[in-house]
């Protein structure tokens, strides 16, 4: 047998830690795409932290279950994950955290890795690409992630927003369906629910754009590396909607919280009364705010602007650098 050279084997000189937890699988597809390029690379040495809940979110999601995750989502109280294959002594040059949004927050698992005591030894001082896949309303989830990272002493680098295309009146109606039923496609007259498939598959330029920027010891400095392909298209004209949902969800949090835990059946009356308070406030309020923010537009134009400059901010909604790496 030949003997191996082992001068023309690379040994990695960057590592990265991707935080992983995907309830439908969708977020797990798009974290695939993205971090293939890196696992790929015989320089750089990848890490799969899967987040494990003790007692696992299902999917589909059952009516009730689904409902009684939204008081302690709200108030970011999540519990406890299985025990991590991390020690909290490992090194990495970046970390990849993609997460859901769940009623306007980041979801459980994700959370709860982020108040775990081993989140502060692996990320301080750490460059972190968020990843989000939701429907469309994560503006404000993205805020208390922000939060989440200060505390941990993580430096947030670049983020990427993927969203449902579908009009905002539809995917209200086919996300819940999705995750009750299974089906992305549950509700036949409206568009399936999801990111769609095209933009799912041309992930994968924001990986390939981090191994060039890993190569490039870029990480190491303040700049965003995923500018000028657009990562983020914010739209803040459903600023005021997730503004109003995130208090809701906060109050009505509050008063679920103190009637009982999660799981438990005293809640269910509750979440019967806050499920018609939904419905109603969906069939009412949520067409009336965005009618009188269609008309209000010419007059808010730049306000919107701003705002749209400030939450597409780190990475930007430019395509200045598509050309480099679509395929």
């Amino acid at each position: 047998m030949a003997a191996v050279n082992t001068a023309s084997i690379s040994t990695p000189n960057k590592r990265v830690l991707v935080l992983n937890y995907s309830q439908t699988g969708q977020l797990a597809e798009i974290t695939r795409r993205i971090v293939a390029p890196l696992e790929q690379d015989a320089g750089i040495a990848v890490h799969v932290e899967t987040l494990r809940p003790l007692k696992p979110f299902p999917f589909p999601w059952g009516f009730f279950s689904f409902l009684d995750a939204f008081p302690e989502s709200a108030h970011m109280a999540p519990p406890a994950l299985q025990a991590l294959t991390l020690t909290g002594d490992e090194d990495f040059d970046m970390i990849i955290l993609p997460y859901q949004v769940w009623f306007l927050a980041p979801s459980q698992p994700v959370t709860a890795f982020l108040k775990h005591p081993l989140a502060r030894k692996l990320l301080a001082g750490k460059p972190v690409v968020t990843v989000i896949a939701c429907r469309n309303m994560w503006m404000m989830a993205q805020e208390k992630m922000k939060g989440l990272l200060q505390d941990c002493g993580a430096r947030l680098l670049d983020n990427v927003a993927l969203v449902d295309p579908s009009p905002t009146m539809a995917s209200l109606w086919t996300t819940p369906f999705w995750l009750l039923s299974g089906k992305k496609d549950f509700l036949k007259f409206l568009p399936p629910a999801g990111v769609d498939a095209a933009s799912i598959t041309a992930a994968s330029r924001f990986g390939l754009a981090l191994r060039d920027a890993l190569h490039n010891d870029a990480e190491r400095g303040t700049a965003p590396l995923l500018a000028g392909l657009k990562a983020v298209d914010s739209n803040p004209q459903l600023l005021f909607s997730e503004k109003a949902a995130t208090r809701s969800f906060f109050v009505w949090g509050k008063l679920l919280r103190a009637v009982g835990k999660p799981g438990q059946l005293r809640r269910y009356p509750f979440l019967i009364l806050y499920v018609i308070f939904l419905i109603t406030l969906i069939s009412t309020v949520v067409p009336v705010s965005l009618l009188l923010q269609s008309l209000t537009r010419p007059l808010m134009r730049r306000r919107f602007a701003a705002l749209k400059q400030q939450f597409d901010l780190p990475s930007g909604s430019g395509a200045e650098r598509m050309s480099l790496y679509e395929h």
